[in-house]
């Protein structure tokens, strides 16, 4: 099993020269990619589960995109509301295949 990516690896990502200065913004854009992540698997347990290496990448990949495509993590031009246009990414989606426990009811 793997950890959940850390702020120093997203700004190793992002390429972020001084850590110091972006510590509370890298940290919330890391928290919310992990618990995007959490919701898409589905019955997330956190006493039981832990991320494997394709859901720690599936994080920070997401991570990445917040902090890059703002106005996608917004849901501009989406219908389906915040983080849809992120969540569609096939990156994403690829990382996170076969990881979900529950789906949607149409």
């Amino acid at each position: 099993m793997a950890d959940w990516p850390d702020t120093a690896e997203l700004a190793q990502v992002l390429n972020v020269d001084n850590i110091d200065d972006w510590t509370t913004t890298l940290d919330r854009v890391m928290a919310a990619a992990i618990s995007k992540v959490k919701a898409d698997v589905g019955a997330w347990d956190e006493d039981v589960d832990e991320p494997d290496d394709n859901l720690a990448q599936a994080a920070l990949r997401l991570a990445e995109l917040i902090s890059l495509r703002p106005e996608v993590a917004a849901g501009l031009g989406s219908k389906s509301g915040a983080m849809a246009g992120i969540a569609s990414d096939p990156v994403y989606q690829s990382l996170i295949y076969g990881h979900r426990r529950a789906f949607g009811i149409a």
